[in-house]
């Protein structure tokens, strides 16, 4: 695919309707980078509706090794030209159907302002190898029509070697301060999590937490036996017996949990 080709797709998706105005808490933020350490994680500030970083922190060339100078001129388009061919498609399918999700199911600013974003993809690093990267993304500003245009990004480099498919994923932070998954997919292939439901996958995620279900009960909103349901189900789906196998299962193969 033509770099020029993707660079329009990715505008048409986060094509925003008013000026930018950049906010006092982003200049906060950069100050904080200072603090964080080297190591196998960095951030960036993104404007999807210049394709452009506002910020990139100290530690992505360490973590990529590539030129975080090309990375700030050259912008998302530069990014994306370091994408492993076959992730290209399914990471726009997945932007494209995160915003659709964004836009037609979640109908308030207050929804939108306590949303997290997360997927997945392969970047080619300085050493010509590609390694798996996940991105977590908060919304930091939107524009008029409530579309999110400038988000605080973190990235999670792991080992190039583990498989992974390209999922992506949309959760709410509830007033418990938890995560409630209100959209998943799977674009690489059809597998068991695709069987999961959002709720069982959040119970998933709590239980690799060590969490009871008492605790999982209280920061769903739901009640413990709803809970001991839903690990019954769970455990149904994937033909175990115990959660340590469930547990056990999903530490070997990293998902976007």
């Amino acid at each position: 695919m033509k770099n020029n080709s993707v660079k329009k797709r990715y505008q048409k998706i986060f094509k925003a309707y008013n000026q930018l105005e950049k906010k006092e808490h982003i200049k906060k933020l950069i100050e904080l980078d200072s603090y964080y350490p080297l190591d196998c994680t960095y951030f960036c500030i993104v404007d999807t509706a210049n394709q452009s970083y506002q910020y990139i922190s100290k530690n992505f060339s360490i973590c990529t090794g590539l030129d975080s100078k090309k990375m700030q001129s050259g912008g998302v388009e530069y990014y994306v030209s370091n994408f492993h061919p076959n992730d290209v498609e399914l990471w726009l399918k997945a932007l494209r159907e995160l915003m659709e999700f964004t836009m037609t199911k979640l109908h308030s600013k207050k929804e939108r302002n306590k949303m997290n974003y997360t997927w997945n993809y392969r970047v080619k690093n300085g050493n010509g190898k590609y390694i798996n990267v996940i991105q977590n993304t908060t919304p930091l500003q939107f524009d008029e029509m409530g579309k999110p245009i400038i988000g605080l990004s973190h990235y999670t480099i792991l080992d190039s070697t583990i498989k992974m498919d390209v999922c992506a994923s949309a959760k709410y932070l509830n007033d418990n301060n938890e995560y409630e998954t209100l959209f998943f997919k799977n674009y690489t292939s059809q597998n068991l999590l695709d069987i999961v439901s959002t709720r069982e996958y959040d119970i998933i995620r709590l239980l690799l937490l060590k969490n009871s279900s008492k605790e999982i009960a209280e920061k769903l909103f739901i009640s413990p036996h709803t809970v001991n349901t839903h690990r019954r189900n769970i455990l149904k789906k994937f033909n175990y017996t115990s959660t340590g196998e469930l547990i056990t299962y999903f530490k070997n193969n990293p998902r976007l949990l």
